[in-house]
């Protein structure tokens, strides 16, 4: 039976009287994503022993660190390294892309001036379309999550993944749980997770290789063009890194409508 105790080393205390330490916490807005059924949108109690690290806890629920911006404890913002009490109560907040929490202690570097992802293989539609958009997103169906994590970090990107496990590794510094299964679904939701709308320079980029269009003169590229299309267009697009070439062709409409439907408001043509 002493195999028994030692196994579960809070019973014994109990039984003698001595509460066991704990602390309350409350998750907010998409972090409860992250949690059991019956810990979301509430309080709840957490048992440890000696005093760890509340990132330690965190990581525990199963909750990735690069989601979260802000914790408070008994209503003072710490870092991930501060050390809990018995009885401490402990609010955790998503990423505040609107709200200035200067004053505090955000718990990501600083936000990123220039928005740019790199997706893993889950995502390709998704990173397709957001390029359509006019973002720079990075991209290749070969990436592992090592590859991944080292090119965001390099070249100060925001990962974008369907995979949880991802944002737990503790290099990751920005990074985004994609909630939604649906590629339509899902630029709706990067657009308003990370307030996008007012980046949007549709047409901007190359939807195959991530690269800057130019505007090209018709002289340039005849010699590649088709001859209907030489026929009855004038205006093309260059991707100096693919050398695609692009024109507003049939399917121009079409794009337009669904660049619409996106976004919910009138596009801002790339430059």
């Amino acid at each position: 039976m002493g195999a028994g105790w030692r196994s579960l080393p809070g019973i014994s205390r109990a039984i003698y009287g001595q509460a066991m330490p704990h602390a309350d916490f409350r998750f907010y807005e998409e972090l409860n994503d992250f949690l059991a059924a019956s810990r979301r949108k509430r309080t709840f109690q957490v048992v440890f022993d000696g005093r760890p690290a509340v990132s330690g806890i965190i990581a525990r629920l199963g909750v990735p660190h690069p989601e979260i911006d802000l914790i408070l404890v008994n209503g003072r913002s710490v870092g991930f390294d501060h050390r809990l009490r018995h009885g401490d109560r402990v609010a955790v907040y998503p990423m505040f892309e609107a709200l200035d929490i200067a004053p505090l202690v955000r718990l990501r570097p600083k936000p990123l001036r220039h928005t740019a992802f790199i997706l893993d293989v889950h995502l390709g539609k998704l990173a397709r379309s957001l390029r359509l958009l006019g973002f720079d997103c990075s991209f290749r169906n070969d990436f592992d999550d090592s590859e991944i994590i080292r090119r965001a970090l390099r070249t100060h990107r925001i990962i974008l993944t369907r995979d949880r496990r991802l944002l737990q590794d503790r290099r990751v510094q920005h990074g985004y749980w994609v909630r939604a299964g649906d590629p339509e679904q899902q630029v709706r939701e990067i657009l308003a997770r990370f307030d996008l709308a007012g980046q949007v320079r549709a047409f901007s980029r190359c939807t195959v290789c991530n690269g800057r269009l130019a505007a090209v003169a018709k002289s340039d590229v005849v010699a590649r063009l088709q001859p209907k299309t030489r026929r009855y267009y004038e205006q093309f697009w260059s991707c100096p890194d693919c050398r695609r070439i692009y024109w507003k062709g049939t399917h121009y409409s079409r794009l337009v409508e669904k660049v619409q439907r996106w976004c919910r408001a009138p596009i801002q043509a790339g430059d």
